[in-house]
């Protein structure tokens, strides 16, 4: 194997912290601050050090040598883009505040790219004029740009990211399924390489548009998504994908709908509580704005609304919660009163689980009463049946009826089948085999590379520190020299060994270091194997610790450097 060159900490731009950083939330951000891996140069804006790019680059290296192996094409695009592609696909505006947009000196439009899907495309357009010239695989790493309103939990959540985008263009939807399948499987080989705990969770497309999604989740207590997992079956989905089926019943025996005087009870628990009934017996009618016109939500008593879902639905229409001020110009919408029947000119739509024929207690749309027997589909229309509710632990399965568990997790890729969204907009065809133009569909496939990073130390670390896997830890082997002239001349002695054997050394030989706080950096800086020159070196003996299992043995150099390289 190549000799390595040894890095050594006397000489390594890193300094490592005895305290968490003030501002830190998540223990990945505590740790990799504290090892020396990661400075803060602004809010959601850091800077890698020297172990830090070690990390990254073994995780960029896993990535490009999965995409590689499906035929993937690596090229590398700007991140500084001009306006006009991505007003021809709308999303200058649909991105919303999260889009960085600039102007040059002489007052044209560009932005810093959060995803590159125009670009591709138009390179493909450029590239490609036959059928001949596909299926394609382009991919990239690059920085990408998200103007978070709150960027947070280290690099978990930065305004500035390094990612892995990938895009495939075929002729056809079969190939599109099968450029689909390829990228599914290299993203479970790069995640297990990389040593993650993962799953596969169906998703919503949301601001990339197309049929078919799926995110690749990393359990952890720092997660920002909550996904639902089945104990008895495969199923696994994002909370905010889950759809059930709609199941009409039979009301034939409901009674006539009737008005109830119901004062003070403006909210569904005061009406439960009058009523002696379970709130959910009752209809909870939330109102929203959608683009201005007036929204009505309906969802089971006990449930609450999850607003994502309904912006996801109405998307890219703006959605807001209706006002005092909204209430004033409509007379007929009676405050903690609103019922789905005899609503005039509002939208109703509906969770599946007000299914037709399903009866309930609901606003009476008069102040201080209600109706009863209100029954879906009897005594008032539902215009659009959406999956709007929040799940919670132990709804059922939808695919088996078995109560499903939560658990929050880090994001570290995404697939999408595109479809022709991106090519109908900018006109991407080839010539096909009949020799008429042929309008291509896409693919975009992402790995958050520097979110990796952090989940891996999310999921790995334990109370002393990171804990990298061998493949991506930014060495092989730490070296300590736990002593004075005797132990630094044979730790060196030990680490050039075992770098002319091709392993990744770092050595700590500071000068004037106490060992306790050698000891104490090497279990933080978390490199898989940890060996001692110490008490012993003058036999020629050292100490080789486990990092992960904390197992020690002592060896002679020969029989380490012999273990190590093996």
């Amino acid at each position: 194997m190549a000799n390595v060159p040894v890095q050594r900490m006397s000489q390594l731009m890193a300094k490592t912290l005895r305290d968490d950083p003030a501002d830190a939330e998540v223990l990945s951000h505590k740790l990799l601050v504290r090892a020396g891996y990661v400075r803060r140069t602004a809010a959601g804006i850091w800077s890698w050090l020297p172990l830090g790019m070690r990390v990254l680059r073994n995780v960029e290296r896993i990535v490009r040598e999965e995409m590689d192996a499906i035929g993937g094409q690596e090229v590398l695009l700007p991140a500084l883009l001009p306006r006009e592609p991505y007003d021809a696909t709308g999303r200058w505006d649909e991105y919303g505040p999260e889009l960085f947009r600039l102007q040059d000196r002489k007052g044209g439009d560009y932005l810093l790219g959060p995803t590159h899907e125009e670009i591709f495309t138009l390179i493909v357009k450029d590239q490609a004029s036959s059928y001949k010239d596909l299926p394609v695989i382009l991919y990239q790493v690059q920085n990408k740009f998200r103007d978070e309103a709150r960027p947070r939990a280290g690099i978990l959540r930065g305004r500035e990211f390094l990612m892995k985008d990938s895009y495939s263009f075929d002729t056809e939807d079969e190939g599109l399924a099968r450029s689909y399948a390829l990228h599914r499987e290299a993203y479970q080989k790069i995640f297990a390489r990389l040593g993650l705990d993962y799953r596969i969770c169906a998703a919503t497309a949301g601001a990339m548009g197309g049929s078919r999604s799926e995110e690749f989740l990393a359990p952890a207590e720092a997660g920002e998504d909550t996904f639902a997992d089945c104990p008895n079956c495969d199923f696994a989905a994002n909370t905010e994908a889950i759809t059930y089926e709609l199941r009409p019943v039979d009301a034939t025996d409901v009674p006539a709908a009737e008005d109830i005087p119901t004062p003070d009870t403006p909210t569904i628990e005061t009406l439960a509580a009058s009523l002696g009934v379970p709130a959910s017996a009752t209809l909870k009618n939330l109102l929203v704005k959608v683009d201005g016109e007036i929204v009505a939500v309906g969802v089971p008593g006990d449930r609450e609304v999850d607003l994502d879902k309904v912006e996801a639905h109405f998307a890219p229409a703006a959605v807001e919660l209706v006002t005092e001020a909204d209430f004033a110009t409509r007379p007929d919408l009676v405050r903690g009163y609103v019922g789905p029947h005899g609503l005039d000119k509002v939208t109703y739509i509906a969770d599946p689980r007000v299914a037709p024929g399903t009866s309930w207690i609901t606003g009476a749309n008069k102040p201080g009463t209600h109706t009863k027997n209100v029954v879906a589909g009897r005594d008032f229309e539902v215009d659009g049946y959406v999956d709007v509710v929040v799940v919670q632990e132990g709804d059922p399965c939808p695919k088996c009826g078995t109560g499903l568990v939560l658990d929050r997790a880090i994001e570290i890729g995404h697939i999408f089948q595109l479809g022709r969204k991106y090519t109908d907009a900018l006109k991407l065809d080839v010539l096909g085999q009949n020799g008429k133009p042929v309008r291509v569909t896409m693919g975009s496939y992402g790995v958050g590379v520097s979110r990796a990073v952090a989940a891996l130390a999310e999921q790995t670390a334990d109370d002393k520190g990171l804990c990298w896997p061998k493949e991506v830890a930014p060495a092989d082997v730490h070296v300590v020299a736990a002593g004075k002239a005797l132990q630094t001349e044979l730790a060196l002695d030990i680490s050039g060994k075992l770098a002319a054997a091709g392993v990744r050394v770092l050595v700590d030989d500071r000068p004037g270091v106490s060992p306790g706080v050698k000891f104490t950096d090497s279990e933080l800086i978390g490199v898989p194997q940890i060996l001692v020159a110490g008490r012993r070196a003058a036999d020629g003996v050292v100490e080789l610790k486990d990092r992960r299992t904390g197992e020690r043995e002592e060896l002679t150099v020969e029989e380490a450097v012999a273990r190590l390289t093996a």
